[in-house]
């Protein structure tokens, strides 16, 4: 990974040089959030070969830094990081990020994960980084099985236990202004084994850490059915962040569990093998059977608690290309705020839920739809075009998968001959050619459907 360079101590460096590595950690971490590194590596390489420093950043304009985005997906990440580098290259501070998280935080779009990781990574601090992948690790390590993306009090447990763990390593080391480069790998050495052996299917038979695993150890109770749980019940009780825990038979090598009354006072419990034997923690590091690693396995991947998913919603979109005679196409660049927020795409028209969608029946609701176009915004009364929209075709549905909506978008292309009927859509729209529409930040579903209507044209 490019990013990945070793530590300099800050009092080591220059001003300049300083704010050039902050710059570099803080564009990774963003890029890298909900995105693969594979992806990220090419993106990264691109976005410093065009802007090299924050000041370049601060430079460009929104446009420019949309397009080098496009692809990645979340774009509201890119026009905070623009907003961000040109808020850091006015302030005085010679367009230096700050070299601690609650001064980080204060950066637009910063959050506390982001700040933690470029305090430990560029300054030394031990501040903690926790992404999903550290919470999952941090879950089994305390057998906490409870909610680590919904409920507060167990992400701020595990925030708690991540900055405890970071402070103890940059303590163990020999420096003596407490500034080093043990906060930072620390860090990132969590997040790759969450993202590589302690995965949603975790790795147990080559985790480093199993001596201290809370779910491992677990598991190998389950396993040896060493079971003594009655007499801590009441150490369960006190529990208020975890899940009751409920065990079933499984096929690979793991018991049913006998009934078990709960507790009365309708509290979360602990995972019901809090006294783990220390012959489970001693054989941690041992080599083991198939099966009771089998059973270890399938313990372990029940932690982190998973939720319910709510159910996507989906969503029918028609697309609609409409293409003057001296082939120019309408373009509309989406609102400032929301889904996609200042993008351009070709005017498009949400279908009701409950309609009846097929071919016969979208084709008079694009039409209108296109006809209704007719009608600048602020006008009074609705034009009517002459000659009407020919509908030359529905040339094909493009499906497109957000983390909360399924969409379809259904495209289709139009022709018109009077070029005067036809408004720009206000502010936001204008006609364009072909080139131009292709050099415009587009989100990759629509850039899909825009790829369709030049096939089909061609």
């Amino acid at each position: 990974m490019p990013w990945r360079k070793p530590f300099r101590p800050p009092s080591g460096l220059s001003r300049a040089q300083l704010a050039q590595r902050a710059y570099e950690v803080w564009i990774s971490e963003v890029m890298l959030q909900q995105t693969r590194v594979q992806v990220v590596v090419g993106y990264w390489t691109r976005w410093m070969a065009r802007w090299p420093t924050i000041h370049d950043l601060a430079r460009a304009t929104e446009a420019e830094v949309l397009g080098v985005w496009q692809g990645l997906g979340y774009y509201s990440r890119a026009r905070r990081v623009w907003e961000a580098a040109r808020r850091v290259c006015a302030a005085d501070v010679a367009g230096v990020l700050p070299g601690y998280v609650e001064g980080l935080m204060r950066v637009p779009g910063v959050g506390r994960y982001t700040a933690g990781a470029v305090a430990a990574i560029v300054f030394g601090v031990a501040a903690p980084m926790v992404d999903g992948n550290v919470l999952r690790v941090l879950s089994r390590q305390m057998g906490v099985f409870a909610d680590v993306k919904g409920d507060r009090a167990v992400v701020g447990l595990l925030w708690e236990a991540a900055g405890e763990l970071v402070r103890a390593v940059a303590a163990d080391g020999e420096e003596t202004d407490g500034v080093s480069d043990r906060p930072g790998q620390w860090g990132q050495a969590l997040m790759e084994l969450g993202s590589t052996v302690c995965t949603p299917k975790p790795n147990c038979a080559a985790c480093p850490i199993t001596a201290t695993c809370r779910a491992y150890a677990e598991g190998l109770t389950l396993a040896e059915d060493r079971q003594s749980i009655a007499a801590v019940e009441d150490i369960e009780d006190l529990c208020t962040l975890c899940a009751p825990f409920e065990e079933a038979a499984e096929d690979d090598g793991g018991r049913a569990e006998e009934p078990r009354t709960e507790p009365s006072n309708g509290d979360g419990r602990l995972s019901r093998f809090f006294a783990v034997t220390q012959a489970a923690k001693t054989t941690a590091n041992e080599g083991l059977d198939a099966r009771t690693l089998a059973a270890v396995v399938n313990h372990a991947r029940k932690f982190p608690l998973k939720k319910s998913k709510k159910k996507v919603r989906e969503e029918e979109t028609l697309v609609c290309a409409v293409r003057r005679s001296d082939g120019r196409y309408l373009i509309h660049q989406r609102p400032e705020k929301g889904l996609l927020a200042g993008l351009w795409e070709l005017p498009s028209h949400t279908l009701p839920a409950s309609n009846d969608s097929t071919a016969k029946t979208r084709k008079p609701k694009a039409l209108a739809y296109v006809a209704g176009l007719a009608a600048a915004p602020k006008a009074k009364e609705r034009r009517t075009l002459s000659p009407p929209p020919k509908h030359v075709g529905e040339l094909g549905s493009v499906p497109w998968l957000f983390s909360h909506l399924k969409l379809t978008m259904h495209v289709h292309l139009f022709e018109v001959n009077d070029a005067a009927a036809l408004p720009e859509l206000g502010e936001r729209g204008r006609w364009a050619l072909v080139d131009d529409i292709d050099a415009e930040s587009m989100g990759t579903g629509m850039k899909k459907c825009w790829s369709l209507v030049k096939d089909w044209v061609a």
